[in-house]
């Protein structure tokens, strides 16, 4: 975490800022090793401070190997506010997706007119994004964690179980598998109701010649995983081998694409081009990837538009998609690190078309 503090410095030395305010909780985490529910840290050149209340202030001291602990005396953007003064800042940076307007406006008001507020976008999360070899050492374990998992649920599926007992059990292997708990909630859905690509479990029973689609992510150690197979409970026709096809292809194009230097809409392309060669693009209705790390949606997007380079340490998840109103949904997603020379999937298991 110290290297993580001097880069935070240099980036505050290279916008010209005093200090800089780190208020979302993966950021403060990921810089000091608080991991409270509330709170404020405050990054200057010299070091850095956290102020909470009274119920975190013990546990911080145990977390923060460096830095001091702040006591909130009132508000928590008031108490902010004071520290700023004491310090004589007179340049902080701030994230405005991580402050209200009211927040702001308590913050400033007590910091006192001397102080200039400005917003400064994603300085953390552009650290967050560069994993480093412990962080991807952990993340390999999550994917494996979360692929045992989706395994396991696989053989759980037959005639009439119902989505929120296959939920269920799914977050409960994690646990049992040492995850903290799931990274989302976890996506269970049978027959039409696979068309939905974020469809929360319901009490519908799982018939015969339905798709599946189980869509699953652990935390362990903080860290996220995501994962998406796609079953069918019978003997697919024709049309369903096609659609996971197109869908397989489609992935395995993306995953080949995403190489260090690599654009994010080209990985994204990618996937599309694959499905348009089958008539499917229209099916496709969400983005092909995103970050993954201590979020389960993190920077880089990767998506049309985004004209982000891939870098070393990035990890991302691939996971295109066909979803057709009426039918169900094919979905297929794995995690996928970025290194200088080459690529590394860390979800397993196979993404052949499962018939039960």
């Amino acid at each position: 975490m110290e290297n993580r503090l001097k880069a935070l410095q240099e980036l505050l030395r290279e916008r010209k800022l005093d200090a800089a305010v780190v208020g979302h909780r993966p950021d403060w985490f990921y810089v000091s090793g608080f991991t409270g529910e509330s709170g404020a840290l405050v990054v200057s050149g010299k070091g850095m401070a956290l102020v909470t209340d009274s119920r975190f202030t013990v546990q911080a001291r145990g977390e923060m190997e460096k830095g001091r602990v702040m006591l909130q005396k009132k508000n928590l953007f008031s108490s902010l506010g004071d520290y700023v003064r004491e310090n004589r800042f007179r340049k902080v940076g701030f994230d405005p997706g991580q402050m209200t307007v009211a927040q702001l406006r308590i913050a400033r008001k007590s910091a006192g007119g001397r102080c200039r507020w400005v917003a400064c976008s994603g300085l953390v999360q552009g650290l967050r994004s560069r994993k480093d070899a412990g962080e991807l050492a952990q993340m390999r374990r999550t994917a494996l964690l979360a692929s045992d998992v989706v395994e396991s649920a696989i053989r759980l599926l037959k005639p009439g179980v119902r989505e929120f007992e296959i939920a269920a059990e799914i977050e409960y292997g994690m646990r049992r598998r040492g995850a903290s708990g799931p990274a989302f909630e976890t996506i269970v859905a049978f027959g039409e109701r696979a068309a939905l690509p974020h469809a929360r479990p319901t009490a519908k029973r799982l018939k015969k010649n339905e798709l599946v689609v189980l869509d699953l992510g652990a935390i362990l150690a903080h860290y996220c995983s995501d994962i998406t197979r796609t079953v069918f409970l019978g003997k697919a026709p024709g049309r369903i081998r096609e659609w996971h096809r197109a869908v397989v292809e489609a992935q395995a194009a993306a995953i080949a694409a995403a190489q260090c230097g690599i654009a994010c809409e080209d990985v994204d392309a990618a996937a599309r081009r694959v499905l348009a060669g089958f008539r499917l693009e229209r099916y496709f209705v969400h983005s092909t990837g995103h970050g993954l790390g201590l979020e389960v949606h993190e920077d880089p997007r990767v998506a049309r538009g985004q004209k982000r380079r891939l870098e070393p340490g990035n990890v991302i998840t691939i996971e295109p998609g066909v979803y057709i109103e009426g039918v169900g949904g094919i979905r297929i997603e794995d995690d996928v690190a970025i290194h200088e020379n080459r690529t590394e999937v860390l979800t397993r298991g196979t993404r052949n078309l499962i018939e039960l």
